[in-house]
C-alpha cells in the first residue's frame, strides 16, 4: 500500500500513529501480529521436531543406499526447508520464510539436539532465502503451484551452491545426480508439501484469522460476487 502524506488525506492525521489508528483497527493490528507470533512459535517447535526426526532418519538412509550413501543428505533436503515456504503461504509478509527455517533450525538444535550442531542454524538461513526468493521476486502477491515449485528448485539450487562451498561438493563424484536428486526433493517435500499443508490446514478452519484465511475469504467473496 503506497504511503500518503497527511495533505493527501484531505489534512487527517497519518494513520501509522498509533496514537491516530481507530481502536478497533488498532485491536485488529495488534491481534494480527499476536496471531503471526504464535504461529511462527508453533510452526518453529513442530518443524523443529521434523528436522530432528530428519536427522535421525540421515543415517540409515545413507547406509540403505549403499554406493550412493552420500546422496542421503539429498534424498531429505525438501525436509529440513519445508517449513519455509509453509510459513510464507500462511503469514505472506517478507521475511516470514526465513524467519521461521532460523527458529526451527534454532529449536532443533537447542531442544532436540541436532547431531550436526549449530551449522544448522546457517543452513537454516541458507535454506530460507532460498526457499523465499521467488515469493520475494512476486512481491508476496503470488501463491499458486508454481510459486511453491519455483521455491522448491530456488532452495535446491541456493542450498547446493552453499554446500559446494561449504562441503566442495563440484570436486566429487556425481555432483549432476546430487542437485538433481536434491531439486526433486525440495520440489517435493518442501514446496509441494508446503502447498499441501497450508491448503489442508485452511480447510481444516485453523487458520481464519491469518493472511491465508484473508485471502480465501476474499476469493469466496468475488465468486459469489460473479467478479
Amino acid at each position: 500500500m503506497a504511503r500518503r502524506s497527511p495533505a493527501s488525506t484531505n489534512g487527517a492525521p497519518p494513520t501509522d500513529d498509533p496514537a491516530h489508528v481507530p481502536a478497533p483497527a488498532l485491536v485488529a493490528r495488534r491481534a494480527s501480529g499476536l496471531h503471526t507470533t504464535v504461529l511462527l512459535a508453533v510452526l518453529a517447535v513442530t518443524f523443529g521436531f521434523v528436522f530432528w526426526v530428519a536427522d535421525q532418519v540421515y543415517a540409515p538412509l545413507s547406509l540403505a543406499l549403499g554406493p550412493f550413501a552420500t546422496l542421503g543428505e539429498n534424498v531429505l533436503a525438501g525436509a529440513w526447508i519445508v517449513v519455509a515456504p509453509l510459513a510464507l503461504h500462511i503469514v505472506r509478509r517478507p521475511l516470514a520464510g526465513i524467519g521461521a527455517e532460523l527458529l526451527a533450525a534454532a529449536v532443533e538444535l537447542v531442544v532436540f539436539g541436532s547431531p550436526f550442531g549449530p551449522a544448522v542454524l546457517l543452513s537454516g538461513l541458507v535454506q530460507g532465502v532460498g526457499a523465499e526468493l521467488p515469493f520475494a521476486l512476486t512481491r508476496y502477491r503470488r501463491y499458486g503451484w508454481g510459486v511453491f515449485v519455483a521455491s522448491g528448485v530456488s532452495a535446491a539450487v541456493v542450498t547446493f551452491a552453499y554446500q559446494c562451498v561449504t562441503y566442495g561438493y563440484l570436486g566429487q563424484d556425481l555432483v549432476v545426480v546430487r542437485l538433481a536428486v536434491q531439486v526433486v526433493s525440495c520440489v517435493l517435500l518442501s514446496g509441494v508439501a508446503a502447498r499441501l499443508l497450508g491448503d489442508g490446514l485452511l480447510r481444516a478452519g485453523v487458520l481464519d484469522n491469518h493472511a491465508i484465511g484473508r485471502a480465501a475469504r476474499l476469493r469466496a467473496d468475488r465468486a459469489r460476487s460473479g467478479r
